[in-house]
């Protein structure tokens, strides 16, 4: 639980939702049903184990919040998943039904996502494999079963299994990382830099090279400190 504040809200709750729901509770001391029902959003969102977020909202101090959710009663409590509010509820509730709205923000597990969890834990295939029977198209077990397919050098299944789910950071990184194994570059084992400094001059004229260039950025990902510095170095090759 955190008391969040006009200031604080956009980082504590707007861009925390990316990461977890949250689940916003507006109250103020003098309201009696606000005092009844904040004891029972905290013990229920205390058993998520932190799958779940809660911001707690004095509108007294932060008017701004309650203006923004355009509140005009209070206890006043909404449920925000990537920015955005996914569910709400206005007035004191019991707790059956406090644990019903967390719980619809974060279902049960599924069979599907219990083998992903083991077969990432494990690093095990037969899970994965498992899972994707069960839901042929379950991110994790897509990209958990590419990972172990790229690492013994499976990179055209790896690929195909990629091409079922839709783009995302972690599955460009894989499917750069797979058609870089299929032409038997090991990046863990070369020094990338070279390799990019001895693509650069051929980038404009050969879409293999630029391909392999931007497969090798990937690879080092938006963190690393040469990769705004390539990416640069390319477009002035290419334009």
């Amino acid at each position: 639980m955190i008391d969040v504040t006009d200031a604080t809200f956009e980082q504590e709750v707007l861009l925390r939702s990316s990461e977890v729901p949250v689940v916003v509770d507006l109250w103020a001391p003098w309201c009696g049903p606000c005092l009844t029902l904040g004891p029972i959003i905290e013990r229920v969102i205390d058993e998520t184990e932190g799958a779940v977020a809660l911001a707690k909202v004095n509108v007294d101090e932060n008017p701004a919040i309650g203006a923004s959710f355009q509140v005009q009663s209070i206890p006043a409590v909404f449920a925000l998943k990537d920015g955005k509010v996914v569910d709400q509820f206005i007035g004191a509730q019991p707790e059956a039904a406090v644990a019903d709205f967390v719980a619809r923000l974060h279902p049960a597990p599924s069979e599907a996502d219990l083998l992903v969890a083991e077969g990432v834990r494990d690093g095990t295939e037969e899970p994965l494999r498992r899972a994707l029977e069960l839901q042929p198209d379950h991110a994790g077990a897509i990209t958990g079963l590419a990972a172990l397919l790229i690492a013994r050098g499976e990179s055209d299944e790896a690929i195909a299994l990629l091409g079922r789910i839709p783009e995302t950071a972690e599955t460009r990184r894989l499917l750069a990382e797979a058609r870089l194994a299929a032409q038997q570059i090991d990046v863990e084992g070369i020094e990338v830099g070279e390799l990019l400094d001895g693509l650069l001059d051929r980038v404009r004229d050969d879409p293999s090279a630029r391909q392999e260039f931007l497969d090798l950025l990937e690879t080092l990902g938006p963190d690393d400190t040469r990769t705004s510095g390539y990416r640069k170095a390319l477009a002035t090759r290419l334009f």
